[in-house]
């Protein structure tokens, strides 16, 4: 009964609805403070989860999750010398496929324009097998990249910036060099377009794939590789997997897992997730604290009420609960509105920024600095009833002082100046 009567009267106290102007208009300030500090809680920890998103299942699922290659300086092997290191690495726990891995180094030439990449020597029948490249060819194909045509697929922004579309030809400067009667020169080929993919990463400006027998032909290596790109099960065991193949393989052999080369920035976004999360929770303390300030007033002017309550009977743990529910209801309307509004926010940011950039002209993103050129995002429910749940406990605990205030009122101190 006495709890009934506290949440009757608390909810009736709503200070939303308080005949005091000056009263209502902190109580609304305090519920508006609560509802932005959880939404754009719940907007950045959704953004922070789709960049993490992205950087598994774009740049992750195409870089190499693992490489196995012989050490900088020696002798490159073939194919036919790395089966048997090949058959160990498919027996190996956590290892799904292996292709050939190549990588070098080079320029793309076109219009007068030029520009530095990695180029990859890939069998297109195998490189599904360990890549996604294939999801994001925005026009011709993979399969064009055949090993008796001088075929090349390059990035969208690499291809915008040499001004080319598929079909179109290119020259490819090559770091191996030709000796000649007249001197030494660098070995360059044209190559035609044969595909464009669109990652939305630096890759789509820095990564360029051709035929493993023509970039063989090309870089003087007749049939030999640098490796093996492995493909993991689980891209955050990759360093268990690593461990195995030294303690089990010959010694050789170079083992370099995908943490060596984006570790850190996965780290940093994870590290950035933590840190911005710690200070937009300092935002929503600060707004969940503006309720001492709202239930203070209200203790002040309703104190004959409280005078009264505690003649006709009513023990102080009644009168501080029906203090707490107010506050409990305050914050459970800040919290449930700021919900509201991080769930829109964070379910249309992305569309809302790719409005603006294409609004003002101006990219927001730059895959140069970014891992990705868009914004992403990721609502994830743990992480909304996680704030939820701190919002809601922040506004109550903010709620102890004053109603405790309240609890301890004298009814013979407030009645004798009615």
């Amino acid at each position: 009964m006495r709890k009934s009567v506290a949440y009757y009267i608390g909810s009736r106290y709503a200070a939303l609805n308080s005949p005091n102007q000056l009263v209502g208009f902190i109580s609304l300030l305090t519920v508006l403070g609560l509802v932005l500090g959880v939404a754009i809680l719940i907007t950045v920890l959704s953004v922070m989860n789709g960049f993490d998103r992205e950087l598994q299942q774009r740049i992750l699922g195409l870089v190499p999750h693992l490489t196995v290659t012989t050490p900088r300086g020696s002798y490159l092997r073939t194919v036919e010398e790395w089966e048997p290191v090949r058959s160990q690495i498919l027996q190996t726990p956590g290892v799904l496929n292996v292709a050939p891995y190549m990588q070098l180094q080079g320029m793309v030439i076109a219009n007068g324009r030029s520009k530095g990449v990695l180029l990859n020597g890939i069998d297109p029948a195998v490189e599904t097998k360990v890549s996604i490249i294939d999801k994001f060819i925005t026009s011709g194909s993979l399969a064009s990249l055949q090993a008796d045509a001088y075929q090349i697929a390059i990035g969208a922004n690499l291809a915008e910036q040499l001004q080319v579309k598929v079909g179109d030809e290119v020259m490819l400067v090559t770091t191996a060099v030709e000796i000649t009667p007249m001197g030494d020169f660098q070995r360059k080929k044209t190559f035609k377009v044969g595909a464009i993919f669109a990652v939305g990463s630096q890759l789509d400006s820095s990564l360029a794939l051709t035929n493993l027998a023509i970039a063989q032909k090309l870089y003087r290596l007749d049939k030999r590789i640098h490796g093996y790109r492995v493909q993991v099960a689980d891209l955050f065991q990759v360093q268990q997997v690593a461990q195995h193949m030294i303690a089990n393989l010959p010694s050789e052999q170079l083992y370099t897992p995908w943490t060596d080369s984006y570790g850190t920035m996965y780290d940093n976004i994870r590290i950035s997730k933590t840190l911005v999360g710690l200070l937009l929770t300092l935002l929503v303390a600060v707004a969940a604290f503006n309720v001492v300030v709202s239930l203070m007033m209200v203790v002040r002017e309703k104190q004959g009420d409280i005078a009264i309550l505690r003649t006709l009977g009513a023990a102080t743990t009644t009168i501080r609960n029906i203090f707490l529910t107010q506050g409990l209801f305050i914050g459970l309307l800040g919290t449930a509105g700021g919900v509201v509004l991080g769930l829109i926010l964070s379910l249309s940011i992305s569309e809302m920024v790719a409005g603006l950039q294409s609004l003002t002209g101006v990219q927001l993103l730059s895959a140069d600095v970014y891992p990705v050129n868009y914004l992403p995002s990721e609502v994830r429910v743990s992480d909304v009833l996680l704030v939820s749940a701190l919002a809601i406990a922040l506004s109550l605990l903010a709620t102890i002082f004053p109603a405790r205030k309240a609890a301890r009122s004298k009814p013979a101190e407030i009645l004798r100046y009615e």
